[in-house]
């Protein structure tokens, strides 16, 4: 049987101890899609949303959410975040939203950075929700990783590898 890193002998959940492990340089991004009227994206280009910048609200409660993920979700452990950003750019088809979190740490950072990303998507859309309801976010995933015991990774070489099988 498989062994769960975050459950114990008694089937208990429990935090990884990350004390043996040596700190390196570790980064993250992530990304989310908003699928939006173009009602909206013309207000949006526009900078016509009744509630003020969607945007830079969105990349710093990113930045916050960054910063807050231990808090967020079970088991995290707390990082000493030293970069934090949201990049947020409007397509033809909607909103397309980037974090990247950087730490020098025992642990990766890509938690913190899908924290950022969700919360600064969840922000546009509380924003610009008086303009259009039907907002979709989508597309929420990590697309690289650097640092660690695993080494890298990014969704580019991992989606090539799965189109070859």
């Amino acid at each position: 049987m498989t062994e769960f890193s975050h459950i114990n002998r008694e089937g208990q959940a429990e935090m990884v101890d990350v004390g043996h492990k040596p700190t390196s340089a570790r980064r993250a991004v992530a990304s989310a899609k908003l699928l939006v009227s173009e009602n909206l994206l013309q207000a949006l280009r526009e900078k016509a949303i009744p509630k003020g910048d969607p945007f830079e609200t969105a990349r710093i409660a990113g930045i916050m959410a960054a910063k807050q993920t231990s808090n967020l979700i079970p088991l995290c452990h707390p990082l000493p975040i030293s970069y934090a950003n949201v990049e947020i750019e409007i397509q033809k088809d909607g909103v397309y939203l980037t974090a990247t979190v950087s730490t020098q740490a025992p642990t990766g950072v890509e938690m913190e950075a899908l924290t950022a990303v969700s919360v600064a998507a969840l922000t546009v859309y509380d924003m610009c929700k008086a303009i259009d309801k039907g907002i979709v976010i989508t597309d929420l995933r990590l697309e690289s990783k650097q640092g660690g015991k695993s080494g890298d990774w990014t969704r580019e070489s991992y989606e090539q590898g799965r189109r070859q099988t």
